[in-house]
């Protein structure tokens, strides 16, 4: 039963987060329409070195909270879980405030290094600004996540969810408002983008709200529990900590590798894309990958690592009772979602990326934007295999050597981004991407087959199987695609074109997909289970 709800939690965290980053999404097309790629690369400005110091400041808190807290909750300790509650409060107070003082006042250092030497575009001074603007949100952020980490410990994963929620609507909902009425009126695009990265402000003040609320209804019986304990620890409070930290370590790496990767481009793409002649079409470029193409294609990022990672405490629980297949077979199944789930997704997106975009966004650039997005879109897998193998390496006790894949996937950015861009342009950016993030799977991958002698037999027969049937739904894709430009309809001649396209192709792709994995079992023996009501849809006989 602890484990159903447990389940039932991480799929509840799962939902949320996809809804986040659905909402994240669908914004994003009334949000182009008003301020377009160059206001978009603006607010992409602003949120990558957000990201960072949101990682470094929160240093993996909520994750590890809930772990701590969950260890000494089963030992009856509650009086050490509040203890740390209280603590970690005053430290993600500092952090928070000491983040928000470096950012806002190192923002007229930073803003030089992210214009580089482009004519035109945003300005300095407008760069300054919005990471001005953002940089409040550390104020609030970091003390959050120790409210949302300590709920979590005791398995209520509801105030996170509708906290996280909330935290997106409110924040799109001042967004969308404020970048309407001031395009409106005033016509200030630069000033919109501030007060659009304002409302990340916004948004957590109101997510900490609804957590109070949570804490102000649940704290009667967190007090009952605490005085009918009868277990006492001595653990000091610099123990704590150190306990603590121990377990954000893995967290913050995970959280931090994929804004590390854009900072690196923040400060060289830009200033190679004038070296290589093409400066004026850089900051379109760069919010075709970055802001725009990012957030479509981190989607089904989200929803696959989500269900992965639901693995997670299960594969330490076996690592430590030393049940080998159950752990290699958690392993397989954790690795396998992610492959059943994002390579047909970011091949669909690849295949759909002209239609994508215009249909989405805009086509006054589809020519550069659509073919970003089609590089870029293959990048999701590897994003997506780099969490959950980081992850896996903490649940077989190896967390440590997830820093060591990260820092030779940050020195192959570092070292090619540059002459990558100036032998392919914009494009370079995405290889230098791919093959840095390629490479940390790959050494992650190793170190877990050495570590425990993990079988890859498995894993490597079904992706092939997953390749095949991605290859046969792309051909029905292309396929359907040119019928409907037979009959006239292609989705060069209007937006709305593009999205009567874009959906039909990606209708009958998805559900040829399903078929074949349900048809073939591939489904049910990835997810471990037959899928109730499909038999009848799919119409395959029961076995």
């Amino acid at each position: 039963m602890a484990e159903s709800k447990i389940l039932r939690g991480t799929m509840l965290l799962t939902a949320a987060s996809f809804l986040s980053k659905f909402l994240g999404m669908i914004y994003v097309i009334p949000f182009n329409a008003m301020v377009g790629e160059t206001g978009g690369a603006l607010l992409s400005y602003a949120y990558v070195p957000y990201s960072i110091f949101i990682s470094i400041s929160t240093l993996g808190v909520p994750l590890a909270v809930s772990k701590f807290v969950s260890k000494y909750n089963a030992l009856g300790d509650y009086e050490t879980g509040r203890r740390m509650f209280r603590s970690g409060m005053k430290l993600m107070g500092v952090t928070g405030f000491i983040a928000f003082l470096i950012m806002f006042f190192s923002a007229d250092l930073i803003a030089p290094l992210v214009k580089g030497d482009i004519e035109g575009g945003n300005s300095i001074e407008d760069i300054a600004m919005v990471i001005r603007m953002i940089s409040f949100a550390l104020l609030i952020i970091p003390a959050m996540s120790i409210v949302r980490g300590f709920f979590q410990g005791y398995q209520s994963m509801g105030p996170t969810a509708i906290s996280q929620v909330v935290e997106q609507l409110v924040r799109i909902g001042f967004l969308l408002t404020f970048t309407y009425m001031i395009m409106k009126f005033y016509g200030n695009m630069p000033l919109a983008v501030g007060f659009a990265s304002f409302a990340a402000f916004i948004g957590a003040l109101a997510s900490f709200i609804i957590l109070l609320i949570y804490w102000k209804k649940r704290k009667p019986h967190l007090d009952l529990q605490l005085q009918q304990q009868k277990v006492h620890s001595s653990l000091a409070t610099e123990d704590i900590f150190k306990e603590l930290f121990a377990y954000a370590g893995p967290f913050v790496l995970v959280g931090v590798a994929t804004p590390l990767y854009q900072l690196i481009d923040m400060l060289t793409f830009n200033r190679t894309m004038e070296k290589i002649g093409l400066g004026e079409v850089s900051e379109i470029a760069y919010a075709a990958i970055h802001m725009f193409g990012h957030k479509l294609v981190i989607i089904p990022v989200t929803l696959a690592t989500g269900l992965s990672l639901a693995m997670l405490p299960a594969i330490t629980k076996s690592f430590i009772a030393n049940q080998r297949q159950q752990m290699f077979d958690q392993i397989n199944q954790s690795l396998q979602i992610v492959m059943l789930l994002i390579l047909p997704a970011a091949a669909g997106i690849m295949t759909l990326s002209y239609e994508s975009y215009s249909a989405l966004y805009d086509f006054e650039y589809i020519e550069t934007t659509g073919k970003l997005l089609a590089w870029y879109a293959p990048v999701a897998l590897l994003f997506a295999l780099f969490t959950v193998s980081a992850s896996i390496l903490q649940g077989i006790n190896k967390q440590k050597f997830a820093l060591v894949s990260l820092g030779a996937g940050l020195f192959l950015k570092a070292s090619l981004n540059v002459p990558l861009m100036m032998v392919f342009g914009p494009k370079g950016s995405i290889f230098g991407t791919a093959l840095a993030v390629g490479t940390a799977v790959v050494l992650n991958l190793v170190k877990i087959k050495r570590s425990i002698s993990f079988p890859m037999k498995q894993l490597v027969k079904r992706s092939i199987l997953i390749g095949i049937f991605t290859a046969m739904m792309i051909g029905v894709v292309v396929l359907t695609r040119w019928l409907l430009s037979v009959i006239g309809l292609e989705y060069t001649d209007s937006r709305a074109a593009s999205i009567v396209v874009l959906t039909i192709c990606s209708s009958v792709g998805a559900l040829f997909y399903l078929w074949l994995a349900y048809q073939s079992t591939l489904l049910e023996r990835v997810v471990g289970n037959r899928i109730p009501g499909l038999d009848r849809l799919m119409k395959r006989k029961q076995r």
